[in-house]
């Protein structure tokens, strides 16, 4: 629940604005985040030659992963569970060209 808050900030953005949205995010989650976005980036301009200018998060989303459980002790020789929780996080970026500048109109505003 923690990393989707996160992975809900960078979702449809470019991918060099959701670098800088998850740098200055003040959640926890946002490191890891940003290092699953940085290494998707990477893969696209060396696998596929992608110009990195021009890639945009396209799918983000974040998947149960495996529990850890761990037990902590308490009084009168009880113990209570812990789950030590994980997660699996997805993002997919695509290129997208960039919009060309639109000429101005003579007499467009009224």
């Amino acid at each position: 629940m923690k990393v989707r808050r996160v992975v809900e900030l960078i979702r449809g953005r470019s991918a060099s604005e959701a670098l800088a949205v998850l740098q200055f995010a003040p959640q926890a989650a946002s490191e890891p985040v940003a290092k699953v976005l940085a290494s998707a980036i990477a893969n696209a301009e060396n696998n596929l030659n992608l110009d990195p200018d021009t890639l945009w998060v396209s799918t983000v989303y974040v998947d149960e992963g495996p529990t850890l459980k761990r037990f902590r002790p308490r009084a009168q020789g009880r113990a209570y569970r812990i789950r030590k929780r994980t997660s699996h996080i997805t993002v997919e970026v695509e290129s997208r060209p960039k919009p060309a500048a639109k000429a101005a109109k003579k007499g467009g505003a009224r």
